[in-house]
C-alpha cells in the first residue's frame, strides 16, 4: 500500500508539473485595472515611489516618468520574493519621447531592492546583488538592452564606463513605436534567456539568479525626457508546487484510519482515491488560474486588437480623404488638359498673324527705302540749287574794295578841310 500510493502521488506530481501557474503577489496589469477601487491609488502587491512627481496610477499602466518635466525618476518594487528556481516574468512597457529625448528603464531582481536601489538606475545605484536589465539609447544608438549581475562588491556609480560589465545584450529600437514593447526573462534549470517581442535577445547557460529576490521596474530621465509607462508585469513559475502536493497526498494517505484487515487490493483502492481527489482538486486551482491568465491575455489581445482596429479605421479614413483629394485633383488637370486641347485653333491664328506681321514688316521696310531715297534726291536737288543761288546773290569782290576806297578818301578830303578850316579862322588872345 506504501508503495502503491507513493508511486501514485509521484506521478501526479510530475503531471501537474509541467503547468505553469501565476504568481499574483507578484504581478499586476493582467487581470482588470491595476489598482481596485479600495486600494486608495496603490497597485497590491507592490510599493511605488518617485523623487519629483507623484507616479501616475492609470487603469490600465504606470507613468514611472512623465513627458514634462525633466530629471525624473520612478519606481515599482514588490514587497513579495521571487521563491523559485525556475519562473517566467513579463513586463510591458512603451516609451514615447521627442526627437532627441533620453532616459533609461531598468528592470531588477534584487536582494532589498526597495532599500537599497530605490528609483536609481544602473549608472547611479552603487552597489547591489542581483540582476539587473537596462534598456536605453547606449552609445548614440537606436536602443540597446544590456544585461548586468553584481554579487554586491562592485560600486557601479563609481564606473566611468560599465559596458565591459554587461554579460549579455542585444539592439531594440524601442522609443517611439506606438504600441508597448514586451521584455520576457525565463529561467529554467538550464538556461537563463532574454526574449523582445518573442525574439531571442541573449541566451546563456552560465547564469542563474537564485530565489529570493524582489522584482522591480525603475526609470529614470534627463532634461529632454521621455516618458516611460509599464502596463504589466506577470511572473509564472514553471515549478509546480511538487513538495507541497507530495506532503499533502502523503499525509492524507497516512491520515485516514486504516483497518488492519483490509487486503492489498481494498489499500490500493483506498490509494487511489486519494490521489485522485488531490489531483482533482490541483486541477481545478491549475485551471482556475490558467483561465484567470487566459482571460486577462485575451482582454490585452482584445485591447490591442481595438487599438489596432481604431488606428486602422483613422488610417483608412485618412485614406478616404486622399483618395477623394487625389480624384478631385484628376478632375482639375483633365479639366486643364481640355483647355489645353483649345490651344490649336489659337496656335493656327498666332502663326497667320505671325505671317501677316512679318509681311507689313516687309511693305513698310520698302516704303521706308523708297521715302529715304526720295528724301535723298530732293536733298540733293535742293542744295545744289541753293548754293548757286547763293553764288548769284553775293556781290563781288570789285563793288567792296570799290567801298573801301571811296570811304576812305571821303575821310581824307573831310580831315584837309576841317584842318585848312581852323588854320584860318581868327585867333583870340586873352
Amino acid at each position: 500500500m506504501h508503495f502503491t500510493s507513493s508511486l501514485l502521488a509521484l506521478l501526479a506530481a510530475s503531471a501537474v508539473e509541467a503547468q505553469q501557474f501565476l504568481i499574483n503577489e507578484l504581478s499586476f496589469g493582467h487581470s482588470g485595472r491595476l489598482s481596485p477601487p479600495d486600494a486608495n491609488g496603490q497597485i497590491p502587491g507592490f510599493s511605488i515611489a518617485s523623487s519629483g512627481r507623484p507616479l501616475q496610477i492609470l487603469s490600465n499602466k504606470v507613468i514611472l516618468t512623465p513627458i514634462s518635466p525633466g530629471n525624473q525618476r520612478g519606481s515599482i518594487w514588490s514587497t513579495g520574493t521571487l521563491n523559485h528556481d525556475q519562473w517566467v516574468a513579463d513586463v510591458d512597457f512603451r516609451a514615447n519621447g521627442p526627437e532627441r529625448g533620453g532616459g533609461n528603464l531598468n528592470i531588477w531582481l534584487a536582494k532589498n531592492g526597495e532599500a537599497e536601489i530605490g528609483s536609481k538606475s544602473i549608472y547611479s545605484v552603487g552597489k547591489f546583488e542581483g540582476l539587473a536589465l537596462v534598456i536605453d539609447a547606449h552609445g548614440g544608438t537606436g536602443g540597446m538592452l544590456r544585461a548586468f549581475l553584481s554579487d554586491g562588491t562592485v560600486d557601479y556609480s563609481a564606473k566611468s564606463s560599465i559596458d565591459g560589465l554587461a554579460f549579455g545584450h542585444c539592439p531594440y529600437a524601442y522609443r517611439n513605436l506606438g504600441r508597448p514593447s514586451q521584455i520576457k526573462l525565463r529561467q529554467t534549470y538550464e538556461t537563463f534567456k532574454v526574449e523582445i517581442d518573442g525574439r531571442v535577445c541573449f541566451e546563456t547557460d552560465k547564469v542563474a539568479i537564485p530565489a529570493g529576490y524582489a522584482l522591480g521596474v525603475t526609470a529614470a530621465t534627463p532634461d529632454t525626457p521621455d516618458s516611460f509607462e509599464v502596463f504589466k508585469v506577470v511572473v509564472m513559475s514553471d515549478k509546480s508546487k511538487y513538495e507541497k502536493f507530495t506532503q499533502n497526498v502523503q499525509e492524507d494517505a497516512y491520515s485516514r484510519p486504516r483497518d488492519p484487515l483490509l487486503d492489498n487490493e481494498q489499500s490500493d483502492r483506498l490509494a487511489d482515491e486519494i490521489v485522485r481527489d488531490i489531483i482533482q482538486e490541483e486541477s481545478n486551482n491549475a485551471i482556475t488560474e490558467q483561465l484567470q491568465v487566459l482571460q486577462a491575455s485575451l482582454e490585452s489581445t482584445n485591447h490591442h486588437v481595438t487599438s489596432v482596429y481604431r488606428s486602422v479605421s483613422r488610417l483608412h479614413q485618412v485614406d478616404e480623404q486622399r483618395h477623394e483629394e487625389v480624384i478631385k485633383l484628376l478632375n482639375e488637370i483633365k479639366s486643364e488638359f481640355r483647355k489645353l486641347d483649345q490651344l490649336g485653333p489659337i496656335d493656327q491664328r498666332v502663326k497667320d498673324l505671325e505671317r501677316e506681321v512679318r509681311g507689313m514688316r516687309t511693305d513698310l521696310t520698302k516704303k521706308i527705302q523708297n521715302n529715304e531715297r526720295t528724301v535723298k534726291d530732293y536733298l540733293t536737288d535742293h542744295h545744289a540749287s541753293l548754293s548757286q543761288a547763293m553764288l548769284d546773290r553775293i556781290p563781288g569782290h570789285g563793288k567792296l574794295i570799290f567801298i573801301i576806297i571811296g570811304t576812305q578818301v571821303v575821310l581824307v578830303v573831310f580831315y584837309v578841310f576841317y584842318k585848312r578850316r581852323r588854320a584860318n579862322s581868327p585867333k583870340k588872345f586873352l
